[in-house]
């Protein structure tokens, strides 16, 4: 297994990863949605990937957020029914059974800290799927669930309020990015290959100019 700790702490410096291979990093970082549910995802490497939000940037370093590994069968099962998969696919109503995500993260806010984490769901949930990635990961980032429903099966405190549940697997698709079309179309398609394709914006376009 990769020693992300020294990854994540080598990009930091510009020691040992250039910017190319960081570039290639997150580029490769895209949504996953089929996985190989042959290929269990282990607590050691859940845990591994959620202590990497400890070196984010926090808003006034409150640090407000938690994570609830879910890694069981049952408890996968549990949670499957309470997502919603895709919302550009009006016709996919989410992964086979044999192409579901072995394992989860549901991103919860601590009320009793603060009603406003900030900046820090995006950081570090970015921070994980790119540590997923090195790993030979996939992962989808959901924010369309039932959120009460996962509460109360998960039986988590009043003060913890779900905010995202993080998908992970070994990926059982090809994702990859496309060059937005001049009509600007933003929505992800799957190709003639069925592979699923995200439309990006150009430099250029996003680029203000003086």
């Amino acid at each position: 297994m990769f020693d992300i700790t020294r990854i994540f702490c080598d990009i930091c410096v510009m020691e040992n990863i250039s910017f190319k291979d960081f570039e290639a990093l997150l580029l490769a970082d895209r949504s996953i949605r089929r996985f190989d549910a042959s290929r269990p995802v282990s607590k050691e490497c859940i845990m591994e990937l959620v202590g990497l939000t400890r070196y984010c940037a926090s808003g006034r370093n409150l640090q407000p957020l938690r994570y609830l590994p879910i890694h069981k069968a049952d408890d996968c099962d549990k949670l499957f029914p309470l997502l919603a998969w895709a919302g550009y696919y009006a016709d996919w109503a989410g992964p086979d059974v044999d192409e579901r995500p072995r394992a989860y993260l549901v991103q919860c806010l601590d009320t009793n800290l603060t009603q406003n984490p900030m900046c820090d769901e995006g950081l570090q949930l970015q921070a994980i799927t790119l540590g997923a990635r090195a790993m030979g990961l996939g992962c989808c980032i959901i924010k369309a669930f039932n959120a009460p429903r996962l509460k109360e099966s998960f039986e988590l405190p009043e003060n913890l309020d779900p905010r995202y549940v993080l998908a992970i697997g070994y990926p059982a698709e090809n994702a990859k990015i496309v060059d937005m079309g001049a009509d600007g179309d933003y929505k992800y398609y799957r190709d003639d290959d069925d592979a699923q394709c995200v439309p990006k914006r150009t430099i250029d376009q996003i680029i203000i100019e003086r």
